[in-house]
């Protein structure tokens, strides 16, 4: 991919970004125009990471005679791997704990006697990500 490449489509997704924000903060703010400005925005987003992954993977198809070079590819499935592994566990992670948080804070200010129950109810929502991360470092360390 040549730099003018990489800089449009860093520019345009600066730009999907910044745009419908931009539009929604100089207009009214209203729930319908947060809608549109959100659809926007992830539209404009993924239109760009899919343009930019179609300009990323073409080229030529070469076979490949040794196994270096088949290496290559499995090693990107490896690393897309172990950052997809770690990315969702923390998005997961971070779900059951905004639950599990709020639900531990409004039961200890009623009875505090229960702090301990709630934080490890806490601490197992937490470890979801370590888990994410767990299953990252053995799949980086196969590759």
């Amino acid at each position: 991919m040549s730099m003018l490449v990489k800089i449009t489509l860093a520019t345009a997704l600066i730009l999907s970004i910044a745009l419908p924000l931009f539009a929604f903060a100089m207009g009214e703010k209203t729930k319908g125009r947060y809608k549109t400005a959100l659809s926007i925005n992830v539209l404009l987003f993924f239109g760009t990471m899919i343009v930019s992954s179609v300009l990323m993977f073409q080229g030529q198809a070469v076979a490949a005679e040794t196994a270096a070079g088949v290496t290559g590819g499995v090693a990107g499935m490896g690393y897309l791997a172990a950052a997809l592994s770690t990315g969702l566990a923390c998005i997961g992670g971070g779900i059951a704990v905004s639950a599990a948080a709020s639900a531990a804070l409004g039961a200890i200010s009623e009875d505090g006697s229960i702090l301990g129950k709630s934080l490890i109810f806490v601490g197992l929502a937490e470890g979801v990500c370590l888990y994410g991360l767990i299953i990252s470092f053995m799949i980086l360390g196969k590759l």
